[in-house]
């Protein structure tokens, strides 16, 4: 610690001539009567004040061009409010006046707590963090204050010391936003990127930071880099048709004018968050962002912020994109079954114009796919009823080659004569698999099409307040177990074990409750609904001839191991 006083003691007396010869010495008294009365005007903090001169009136305005005090511009259409600081000429606030947060108020986009230490929505990103700090601090002069209402056209401008730097933003009706920036410093252009650095203001626990993401699309090629992937401060010079920062539900992407020459600057912060609402524990999370720009000079392109809804997200141009839909829709990642998963929520979407209630909506589209499964759901209960029923007559093949290793070519007889039952038998070995394999991707084509749409975020439905997230009351997981119950105990298991029959009828609705436990509700909707559903095809399928003479050579066994 001596040491290391001393060596800072040293550094600071050895600097004194260079601080005296380089920085701004304090300014001799001049009279009044020799100049005249100019205000005040704040510079950043990291720029020094440049000496007072006497010149003429047109020699203090080319040198120099930004405002005497911070001011703000709204803007505002039906869609949202947006805060303007002339400080940096960047957004301090960015209301959807459409959504809600949390606490149901208006949703705010900006991530204040994280924009607080890595800045602000359009804010300039440079390699140099000198300049960058002075580009986002300093007082631009703004072509309007107060409220503006769409379609408008703003312009912020600032000049001083050889560097000038000019931001035009343009508003319609929707919600995107045109932006066009530039940074000339001494006559040279400078590479300063317009930037959305930290996350997204709807993001208030560790699993809303934990499902941001930074996209961006090249034609047909979607890359979405999940936290771990994205580096701090990395840029990624590929050409991109859009690029941005997204979470569950809402998105930030620029949209270039032209691919060529453009870049990506991924940003990964560090955040203390409350470990929930209220709370004052704080958990660590991760914060991303991006900034992205023509590395080659002035920037133009438009920037949509908004809600990952589909019908917006295809209303929005993207002229460069060949070789797949020239929108917007990519931003919504509906997983690999997604080519099931778009079509069932379009369907889902046109229920609901008709009955203006996303759980009823859910409850029909759930009705009609299983009535359009039930051929299949039939042949797979009456493939499996008559898989037990030559149960019994199989055991006894199995036995009978029991002594041979299954090296030995006489083990192909034993599959021979399974062979040739199951054709004496009328069974198909697949036919109880093959129905279930047909069913599972509508499952996993539902479960990611409620994870990607914004349209049930805060949906309510008889006591649940928000289809996106857990029942409160845990009534549809119960509801789902105790189905499942009723449906193993209601399905003659002739070939399984009487123990290992009871096992599974209990260990496995239990384990699927517990999956299901914190699911999203309008998921455990829709497969509390098929369950149930499934319990009046098994009751009608007992009722068969065929389901009866299993009922009872079910029994017939359990009376045989009790004995």
């Amino acid at each position: 610690m001596l040491l290391v006083f001393a060596l800072t003691f040293l550094v600071i007396v050895l600097f004194q001539p260079v601080l005296k010869k380089y920085l701004p010495q304090a300014p001799v008294p001049v009279p009044q009567s020799q100049i005249q009365p100019v205000p005040q005007t704040p510079l950043p903090s990291n720029q020094a004040p440049p000496s007072p001169t006497v010149s003429a009136p047109s020699t203090q305005a080319a040198s120099g061009k930004q405002a005497p005090v911070e001011t703000e511009t709204i803007i505002e259409n039906d869609l949202y409010r947006i805060t303007f600081t002339n400080r940096g000429a960047q957004v301090k606030s960015w209301v959807l006046k459409k959504f809600d947060d949390d606490k149901r108020q208006p949703l705010d986009l900006v991530n204040h707590a994280a924009a607080e230490k890595y800045g602000f929505p359009l804010s300039l990103y440079t390699y140099e963090e000198t300049q960058r700090n002075a580009l986002n601090s300093a007082l631009y002069v703004a072509s309007a204050t107060g409220v503006v209402t769409a379609p408008a056209q703003i312009t912020f401008e600032y000049a001083q010391g050889g560097l000038i730097v000019r931001k035009t933003f343009t508003f319609d009706h929707t919600y995107v936003v045109r932006v066009e920036t530039s940074v000339v410093s001494q006559g040279s252009p400078v590479t300063a990127y317009p930037a959305w650095p930290a996350g997204i203001g709807d993001q208030s626990s560790s699993s809303s930071y934990a499902a941001s993401q930074v996209e961006h699309q090249y034609n047909g090629n979607i890359e979405r880099l999940a936290i771990k992937k994205v580096s701090g401060g990395n840029t990624l010079p590929l050409p991109f048709n859009w690029a941005g920062v997204s979470d569950q539900y809402f998105a930030a992407a620029f949209i270039p004018d032209d691919t060529l020459g453009y870049a990506l600057v991924t940003f990964r912060n560090p955040l203390n968050i409350p470990r929930k609402a209220g709370s004052l524990e704080l958990v660590p999370a991760d914060v991303l962002g991006v900034a992205a720009g023509n590395s080659r000079g002035p920037t133009a392109q438009r920037m949509y912020v908004g809600p990952k809804a589909l019908a917006i997200l295809e209303s929005v141009p993207v002229p460069t994109i060949v070789g797949a839909e020239p929108d917007l829709r990519g931003v919504i990642n509906f997983g690999f079954w997604g080519v099931i998963a778009r079509p069932l929520f379009i369907w889902l979407r046109w229920t609901y114009g008709f009955l203006h209630n996303w759980g009823w909506a859910i409850c029909i589209q759930t009705l009609i796919i299983n009535l359009a499964l039930l051929p299949l759901r039939l042949s797979s209960m009456k493939s499996a009823l008559k898989m037990q029923k030559i149960q019994p007559q199989m055991n006894s093949i199995k036995e009978k080659y029991k002594k041979y290793s299954m090296r030995d070519p006489r083990r192909q007889e034993m599959n021979t004569e399974i062979g040739e039952l199951m054709k004496k038998e009328g069974v198909n070995p697949v036919g109880g698999c093959l129905p279930l394999a047909i069913q599972m991707p509508f499952l996993i084509a539902y479960y990611s099409m409620l994870g990607s749409t914004i349209d049930l975020r805060h949906a309510s439905w008889l006591w649940i307040h928000d289809l996106s997230s857990r029942d409160p009351y845990f009534l549809l997981p119960i509801a789902l177990v105790v189905s499942m119950l009723l449906t193993q105990r209601m399905t003659p298991q002739v070939g399984m074990d009487p123990q290992q029959q009871k096992m599974m009828s209990v260990m496995m609705p239990l384990m699927m409750g517990f999956i299901f436990f914190n699911l999203a509700a309008g998921l455990n909707l829709y497969y509390a609904e098929g369950n149930l559903i499934a319990i009046v095809q098994q009751v009608i399928m007992n009722r068969t001839s065929l389901g009866r003479e299993m009922r009872e050579l079910a029994a017939k066994r359990a009376r045989k191991k009790e004995k």
